[in-house]
């Protein structure tokens, strides 16, 4: 009954997970959602700008420090292994909900390009920022990056083993291809508000202070095979004399 319910729980979280992804989407781009980055009439911007970089730093926090390996040390004494990746996942949806939810949008924009060839190129750039990171998901281990492999072997009692390094696709051009496709969708904008703005200048921020820990953590835990790779690849955008392989 433990190995069934801790299944479940991974395929709930996994498939909240997937629903929150797709919200981010449109919250981003403004697109289809009830509530997005620019929604709304501005009620103060000192309250506004309190209230957003707090629920930027709040995920960014929270996404770094649960994925240390001392916290998970510290963590699975309370959460069972199988379900370590799934809470992660889970209380990760949870920041990006509330983010969805508290949000105080801005007021102005620096530009707006709609209706021209430009807004249809970042519309395109856009939507490959999205796809890019779903992609490169698949290029290391989808179902391990959100939980679903480790409650799926505790399933079937197996033991669980971590993936192994390798180098694949996208990553053989980049390291973080997963963080470029966000990069590309948060500021590829036909129509750049002051609220989108805040958010993709706080999110790159949150992105390269949390890819210089988890290489870090790469570092020590994989040795030498990561290391050679960290300085033979780019790290987000791909450079002329790298990469030769």
């Amino acid at each position: 009954m433990n190995r069934l319910l801790t299944l479940a729980y991974g395929v709930i979280c996994y498939f909240l997970f997937f629903g929150t992804f797709l919200y981010l989407f449109g919250f981003t781009g403004d697109l289809l959602v009830p509530k997005s980055v620019s929604s709304g009439a501005p009620e103060g911007l000192g309250f506004a700008l309190v209230v957003d970089l707090f629920l930027i730093a709040l995920f960014g926090v929270q996404h770094s420090v649960m994925a240390r390996p001392s916290y998970k040390k510290w963590w699975t004494k309370i959460v069972s292994d199988p379900a370590e990746r799934s809470t992660y996942v889970l209380v990760s949806n949870l920041a990006l909900i509330l983010m969805f939810a508290v949000w105080q949008p801005l007021p102005g924009q620096l530009w707006d390009v709609s209706g021209t060839p430009l807004a249809t190129a970042l519309w395109v750039v856009f939507a490959a920022g999205f796809f890019t990171v779903f992609l490169s998901s698949f290029m290391i281990n989808h179902f391990d990056l959100f939980g679903l492999r480790q409650v799926g072997l505790f399933y079937c009692g197996k033991p669980y083993s971590p993936v192994p390094f390798q180098v694949k696709g996208l990553y053989k051009r980049v390291r973080n291809p997963l963080m470029l496709g966000f990069l590309l969708s948060f500021w590829a904008a036909p129509v750049m508000t002051t609220s989108r703005l805040l958010l993709a200048a706080g999110m790159t921020a949150y992105i390269f202070i949390g890819i210089y820990f988890e290489e870090r953590t790469n570092a020590q835990h994989l040795g030498e095979p990561y290391i050679k790779y960290r300085a033979e690849t780019s790290m987000i955008l791909p450079v002329p004399g790298k990469n030769k392989k």
